[in-house]
């Protein structure tokens, strides 16, 4: 007994002493994945090595029978060493003369990874050592999903989840048994196994531990062995590089998984890509869609990525840059919350003067008298200005904070009627980010990535009617073509410096910026540097990307009374209903439901009526397509598309 308690100490006292080093298993690359776990983007461990963290809930279960069975069939038993395996090792190299079987359990491999050490039998006692302390140290578990991060697949590739994305270009979970064959028996023999290299001997291998191993692994079936043992890869498949901006952010933030969809993020990449091959070489693009009502960021792209003449590096949705006309949505939602105005007030678009501060349209032109409705489609820039000078600059900067945007001003300055048009510091994040409660009844909420902390849900902040108003107006057909029931807002800084365009329908909210890292003007020739000719396109082509918005579910919106409205309360139009198609002269427009007064909208205008009533007159002018809208008291909507032959 005083024996045994002797040996427990000096294994104590020696494992104190000399600790294992486990630095490798410390430093490992990192895997961004999306909201469903597929990974995003690898980024590897320092010096380049393709290291990532592996437990056996990463794998298969019938990749972890297999290497038991190969490499440690009493793995669940021994402390370590194998006594049984040591004892055969030692009597086949006396009799042999020569090393027959190596003896080495999965502690012991680990052992080897960790500190490398020549092929002797002095490393051999080390590494029994080693073995020893990691189990008492890891555990079993600890020791199994050691080695499957570190054991070698060839070049600068450990791990099973590494050798996974290289050899089959998918996530570890999904290997088959022969793959996860393959994977077991690369690390015995790294570079002369490699399968882009040595594809017959990677194969032999393979065969040999499925068809001589398996018999002990029986989740791996005779016909398994039939049926999957075909052809190895021969070529590496390039590690995962989506949402490169975004994942490096996450990285150094410490999160690993985002609410980023990967099918989504490779086609938005691919949209964006093929846009800048037709733009001048310095020019370039930056994209983020959202979901509307959660505010997560669904894909995201900062820029053109490897290209330096681009400056790709640069994450260009978080840029700093004048957003142009982007504002104004909001300037006239904040005017009919105060009651300033409604989508049908008059506006006198005349050269006027605001001291000395004499705005003018792009055009140099002037529309005259014109409704809210039509100044804020057509993009008016006198209209906006003395809209902003009575509701006030300082009120409205401070409604841009409220909404989840700092406006940036030049130090010390004061916010100014230059405000309308794009006189202040935004980010395209934060550009949608006010651009949101248009579309989600004036709740307001950052938007956000990071899926293990999701930030505060959208909370009321605009009035809904107003919103819902705005909405109105924004909503209608793309210039060349597109997705149906999209608001949309182009703006266009100063000297072309910067083209954007946002927009949103029942469920997505999506941003896109055209511009110069550098934040020179444009020179483009074909459709202008503007909002309109460079990014409304690539906003109906991203639209285009996006599942069909349902109709919108607006409980979450409701108050208790409103929820518990009996289904023929909710607002709905009576006539017209989807797709009618009117042969002219005036129409009745009718609508049930909702809480009155009602507002009957066509294309965002408003038309005439009394508010106590539920119906109003409508005399379209010309054939065509228009959307009909009618709108409660409460900022609910309900809208239909029909077309005047």
């Amino acid at each position: 007994m005083g024996l045994l308690a002797g040996l427990v100490g000096a294994g104590l006292a020696l494992d104190r002493a000399f600790p294992p080093d486990l630095s490798r298993l410390e430093h490992t690359a990192r895997l961004v994945t999306d909201r469903a776990g597929r990974p995003l983007s690898a980024l590897p461990a320092p010096g380049g090595i393709w290291r990532l963290p592996t437990t056996s809930a990463d794998v298969p279960p019938h990749l972890v029978a297999l290497l038991v069975a190969a490499e440690d069939a009493r793995f669940a038993w021994h402390p370590g060493v194998d006594p049984l395996a040591v004892g055969r090792a030692a009597f086949q190299w006396l009799r042999a003369g020569h090393v027959i079987s190596g003896g080495s359990t999965l502690a012991m491999q680990v052992a080897r990874l960790l500190e490398p050490r020549p092929r002797n039998l002095r490393s051999k006692a080390i590494e029994a050592f080693r073995a020893l302390q990691l189990q008492a140290r890891l555990g079993r578990q600890g020791v199994l999903d050691a080695w499957l991060t570190l054991a070698p697949m060839g070049g600068n590739l450990e791990g099973i989840r590494a050798g996974a994305l290289a050899w089959f270009g998918r996530d570890a979970r999904n290997l088959d048994p022969a793959e996860s064959a393959l994977l077991v028996a690369i690390p015995r023999r790294p570079e002369a196994l490699r399968p882009d290299r040595h594809p017959a001997a990677a194969r032999a291998a393979r065969d040999a531990l499925l068809l001589v191993r398996a018999a002990r692994a029986p989740d791996i079936t005779a016909a398994d062995r039939t049926l999957l043992a075909g052809d190895v890869p021969r070529a590496r498949q390039p590690m995962p590089a989506l949402a490169p901006h975004l994942s490096r952010e996450a990285d150094r933030a410490g999160e690993g998984r985002t609410t980023l969809d990967a099918p989504l993020q490779r086609a938005l990449e691919a949209l964006l890509s093929e846009a800048r091959a037709g733009l001048p070489p310095r020019v370039s693009t930056a994209a983020v869609v959202a979901d509307l009502r959660r505010r997560e960021i669904r894909a995201l792209v900062g820029g053109a990525w490897g290209d330096e003449t681009r400056a790709g590096a640069m994450d260009l949705t978080r840029a700093v840059r004048s957003p142009g006309s982007t504002l104004k949505p909001l300037l006239y939602a904040l005017s009919f919350e105060a009651g300033l105005a409604r989508p049908d007030t008059l506006l006198e678009d005349a050269p006027a003067r605001f001291g000395a501060y004499a705005p003018e349209n792009f055009d140099h032109g002037f529309a005259g008298r014109v409704t809210v409705a039509q100044a804020l489609r057509r993009s008016l820039n006198l209209p906006a200005v003395a809209m902003l000078d009575r509701l006030g600059p300082l009120r409205f900067a401070s409604a841009l904070k409220r909404l989840g945007a700092v406006p940036r001003l030049p130090a010390g300055a004061e916010p100014t009627l230059p405000l309308a048009l794009g006189g202040v510091g935004l980010t395209l994040r934060e550009l949608l980010t006010l651009m949101a409660p248009l579309g989600d009844a004036g709740r307001a909420g950052a938007l956000h990535w990071q899926a293990n902390a999701p930030a505060p849900p959208p909370a009321p902040a605009l009035d809904a009617r107003a919103a819902a108003e705005v909405a109105a107006i924004l909503t209608r057909p793309f210039p060349d073509g597109g997705p149906a029931g999209v608001a949309w807002k182009t703006g266009t800084s100063w000297g072309g410096r910067d083209s954007w365009a946002l927009g949103f329908d029942a469920a997505h909210l999506v941003g896109i910026w055209v511009g110069r890292p550098d934040g020179t003007p444009m020179v483009v020739h074909t459709g202008g540097a503007t909002g309109t000719g460079l990014a409304l396109p690539l906003l109906a082509r991203a639209f285009t990307l996006l599942p069909a918005a349902p109709r919108p579910s607006r409980e979450r919106d409701r108050t208790p009374a409103q929820v518990a409205r009996a289904p023929q309360d909710r607002l709905r139009l009576l006539f017209p209903v989807p797709d009618t198609e009117i042969a002219g002269g005036e129409v009745l427009l009718r609508a049930a439901g909702g809480r009155r007064p009602l507002s009957f909208l066509v294309d965002g205008a408003p038309l005439p009526g009394i508010p106590a009533r539920r119906d109003a007159l409508w005399g379209p002018r010309e054939p065509g397509f228009y959307r009909v809208t009618v709108l409660d008291a409460d900022g609910e909507a309900a809208s239909v598309s029909v077309r005047v032959r």
